[in-house]
């Protein structure tokens, strides 16, 4: 019987999620436009960055440094004069401006180490160090092959081999979209239950489902498994149209096991979100508390930023939140192609932090169904 009323409550859900045009574009965006925005509209690589030169020398030396900078990384390189500089730094025209002094050339095969001047637009933080590393070593290997026919810049007693694991090419476009995946579902989930709760309440039908023969561990786990199941077949969507097909981002390891852990944290965001739902008392005040909490799940759970670098403090904090363990299992299994044996300790500890949530949002709908009987 409790089965039966759990799931005839799911129906009802789903039916008045169907009536909520406003939530259906929502989610149908989250799972679509916003990650292909995300993936590739935030793009960490230095992309047609503008690029301005002052060339004090006009030597072939000079000339050939000018001409290494080229697309996609930079845009051709605009001459100006040393008076023109402070302008186009000023008025964000240029994100770096290169400074070859005169007798350039002259110096370089003189041996007297000339200094060119590199001006970086600090605002730009997210290419600043990467194009200041860039420029170097494009300059330094300019002037290397130019003296010695060789871009090396000098003998090491080792050789260095880099290999690039999981993102060989270093793509931007690989870790932001199924970021963004992950990170929509915490917020959907959410929003979705929470939402649905304070709906019940607004229209007077919370009080309709408690006068029936129902508890309220069915109205909650009803309200878990039909929204949830919505968001699951968004998380489908995302992940095998926009991630792989549109964006061309392969998933490393098992789509089925990502998604079984999926089932696992949508029922923890879902537990978060009734619970938010009972302390809100209107739908405006739900969405403060939304914001309150999906913005450090999102920024401290590991997802955009190592946990390695926050603080220790922050570290313990998030220990208590499913989003950490949701998110490190997600890049394990997505991008490292881990299996169960890797990912079976967050399974636990996030399907644990879930049911502690979950009890603590029954508890509090108890009292509420007890307040309103009294």
């Amino acid at each position: 019987m409790s089965i039966a009323n759990i799931y005839r409550l799911g129906l009802k859900e789903l039916k008045s999620l169907w009536a909520d045009k406003v939530l259906l574009v929502l989610i149908c965006w989250a799972f679509s436009g916003a990650i292909y925005e995300a993936a590739t509209a935030s793009s960490q690589e230095l992309h047609n960055a503008p690029v301005a030169v002052v060339d004090e020398d006009r030597s072939p030396l000079s000339m050939r440094i000018v001409d290494a900078f080229y697309p996609p990384y930079f845009r051709e390189p605009q001459p100006i004069t040393l008076a023109e500089l402070d302008r186009g730094m000023d008025l964000g025209t240029y994100s770096f401006t290169l400074v070859i002094p005169a007798n350039f050339q002259h110096d370089v095969l003189a041996g007297r180490q000339p200094e060119i001047q590199l001006n970086i637009d600090a605002t730009i933080m997210s290419q600043a160090f990467i194009g200041a590393s860039y420029i170097k070593q494009i300059t330094l290997g300019e002037v290397n092959e130019y003296l010695t026919g060789t871009r090396a810049t000098s003998a090491s007693p080792i050789r260095l081999v880099s290999r690039v694991r999981y993102n060989p090419n270093l793509t931007g476009v690989w870790f932001g979209g199924v970021m963004e995946v992950i990170n929509n579902i915490t917020m959907l989930t959410i929003i979705l239950v929470g939402a649905a709760f304070i709906r019940e309440r607004e229209h007077g039908t919370i009080e309709h489902l408690l006068v029936m023969p129902l508890t309220p561990f069915e109205i909650m786990m009803a309200k878990i498994w039909a929204n949830g199941l919505a968001v699951l077949v968004g998380v489908c969507f995302a992940l095998t149209v926009m991630v792989q097909w549109v964006l061309k981002v392969p998933i490393a390891g098992s789509l089925p096991l990502f998604l079984f852990a999926a089932v696992i944290y949508l029922f923890a965001a879902a537990s978060i979100g009734i619970f938010l739902g009972t302390l809100a008392r209107s739908m405006p005040q739900l969405g403060l508390l939304i914001i309150l909490t999906i913005l450090p799940l999102m920024l401290l759970s590991g997802g955009v930023t190592p946990r390695e670098s926050m603080p220790q403090i922050v570290q313990n904090i998030m220990l208590a939140a499913p989003t950490t363990y949701f998110v490190r299992l997600a890049q394990g299994i997505l991008y490292r192609g881990a299996g169960l044996d890797v990912v079976w300790q967050d399974l636990l500890a996030m399907t644990a932090v879930g049911a502690v949530f979950f009890n603590i949002a029954l508890l509090r709908f108890r009292k509420a169904v007890t307040r309103t009987q009294a």
